[in-house]
């Protein structure tokens, strides 16, 4: 069963706060609160503007909720879902002043996690359901757990959430333990089992080499940094089961086919959540007979 991160309501509150302070400042919206009567209640809707997988309706509804907690709320579609272009996505009913005041905000958080949920399916699509493509580290500071929860719910799998909950012995790290001489990933495998024996280990490698010492440490996972699809079929076929394997740099979307075809077990990339584009979303004010 697929695992979808629960959305950590503290850091997203601390989100929402910050990002409603940011916007209103000491004197608030003064555009609203000069044009729009305080007594005036109103309908809007959120409206698809092209095809998208729906992600961050809760952290939408519970920005206008910190609003104003008497808005009434109702989500039209389940995160996750595939919203053609056109879908009416959710509608929320309050003071008009309230709607307003959130709606570009309430929008930044919505986008930004539906363009991270798309990307996402497209690239799971496009491996297969023989190959898991996972989201890094490469996220927005503060972000983590929102953006990963997308890339869940668009379909694609989460890697380690941060440096606490993986032993991931990288390029740099590979090559300060080489300074002690040879055998550095055999040792620095060895020091990561003796101080955290219950936390899995990968080790990355960018030759044929390097993974010949990788598999031999006995390590769950080896990443396969930058080979050619070559080179990462020969490693598949050297390996021959004894880790997982997860290819790495310069993966693209046109990519990722061959990729996966190599038998490879994960294709990891930064771009589900560094490089994605916000998905066209609008807000649109419902009036008394049906009018925008």
């Amino acid at each position: 069963m697929k695992t979808i991160p629960a959305i950590d309501w503290k850091r997203t509150d601390a989100l929402i706060a910050l990002a409603l302070e940011e916007d209103l400042g000491e004197a608030g919206d003064v555009t609203t609160n000069s044009v729009i009567p305080e007594n005036l209640v109103t309908d809007a809707v959120f409206l698809a503007k092209e095809d998208l997988v729906c992600a961050g309706l809760p952290v939408a509804e519970r920005l206008f909720r910190t609003l104003d907690p008497a808005i009434r709320w109702e989500a039209l579609v389940k995160e996750g879902d595939c919203c053609p272009k056109g879908t009416l996505m959710a509608k929320v009913h309050g003071p008009a002043r309230v709607l307003l005041t959130g709606e570009r905000t309430a929008l930044n958080f919505l986008q930004r996690l539906c363009g991270v949920a798309t990307a996402s399916k497209k690239y799971q699509d496009a491996a297969g359901s023989s190959c898991r493509i996972l989201d890094t580290r490469k996220t927005t500071p503060g972000w983590r757990n929102l953006e990963k929860y997308a890339v869940a719910v668009g379909g694609a799998f989460n890697h380690r959430i941060g440096l606490y909950d993986r032993v991931m012995i990288k390029d740099n790290h590979r090559e300060l333990a080489g300074l002690e001489g040879a055998g550095g990933i055999t040792r620095s495998v060895e020091r990561a089992r003796k101080m955290y024996p219950g936390l899995e280990i990968e080790v990355e490698v960018d030759s044929l080499t390097e993974l010949a010492e990788a598999v031999e440490t006995g390590a769950e996972y080896i990443l396969l940094d930058n080979m050619s699809d070559e080179m990462m079929a020969e490693a598949v076929r050297f390996v021959h089961g004894r880790s997982k394997l997860e290819a790495s740099g310069g993966i693209t979307l046109a990519r990722i086919p061959s990729a996966a075809k190599t038998g490879v077990d994960f294709i990891s990339s930064g771009a589900l959540t560094h490089s994605v584009k916000s998905s066209d979303i609008s807000m649109d004010i419902q009036l008394p007979g049906g009018k925008k």
